[in-house]
């Protein structure tokens, strides 16, 4: 897997970070959502660097200018629901791109901190032979993200595959490595400590769906 983590050079990403993890601004769920969708265009942006091109002409009102434009097509499918404000940021960029959703959630079947992934809804582009952009925020364990995966490919294989995520855990990280093929990009805003007990991201920023749209029952 080939790792693109832009925590290593300083930029305006941070600013953005800095916000949605802080406490006192949380109570401002506008705000949450809006820096989230900021945090993916900033991404795309980066991603559009791996993306290919193809030399076009356009006719300006004053001649002819040579330039380029993406030649790959484009798939962005989003983890629910807290992946909505990150898919908006990156189809705000790549605004051609063809969208498709999928559901993952934890069920804890014991009332404890053992958990398994339930996938129970997906509605997708065809994304055969192209490229998909998986993005969800959160990279805590792995499992969510490896599920969809999963599921995603039991019907259409795509041409490449970028997973972007904001924050991730290390662990999270490395059973990405160990289940998801060689070929896959994995795009990272912040790299965290660790997981808790409970298998949340430590210090992570809490639960980004909830932060954005209210707790869930």
């Amino acid at each position: 897997m080939q790792i693109h983590d832009l925590s290593k050079t300083n930029s305006i990403l941070n600013h953005f970070l800095a916000q949605i993890r802080n406490v006192n601004v949380h109570n401002d769920s506008m705000r949450f959502r809006r820096n989230i969708e900021r945090i993916g265009e900033i991404m795309s942006y980066e991603l559009s660097k791996e993306l290919h091109y193809k030399e076009i002409e356009i006719k300006t009102p004053l001649g002819i200018k040579k330039t380029t434009e993406i030649s790959d097509q484009l798939v962005i499918c989003s983890v629910l629901r807290a992946g909505l404000p990150l898919h908006m940021g990156f189809l705000n960029y790549f605004d051609q791109a063809e969208n498709g959703f999928i559901s993952a959630r934890r069920y804890h079947p014991n009332n404890d901190d053992y958990f398994t992934i339930e996938v129970e809804y997906q509605a997708i582009a065809n994304f055969n032979g192209k490229y998909l952009l998986l993005v969800d925020p959160m990279l805590a364990t792995g499992q969510s993200i490896v599920a969809v995966f999963n599921k995603l490919m039991e019907k259409e294989h795509p041409k490449e595959i970028h997973i972007a995520v904001i924050i991730a855990a290390p662990e999270g990280i490395a059973h990405l490595e160990s289940k998801l093929p060689d070929n896959c990009h994995l795009w990272i805003a912040s790299i965290d400590e660790k997981l808790d007990e409970h298998s949340y991201i430590v210090p992570g920023l809490g639960d980004a769906g909830d932060l954005a749209y209210g707790n869930k029952l």
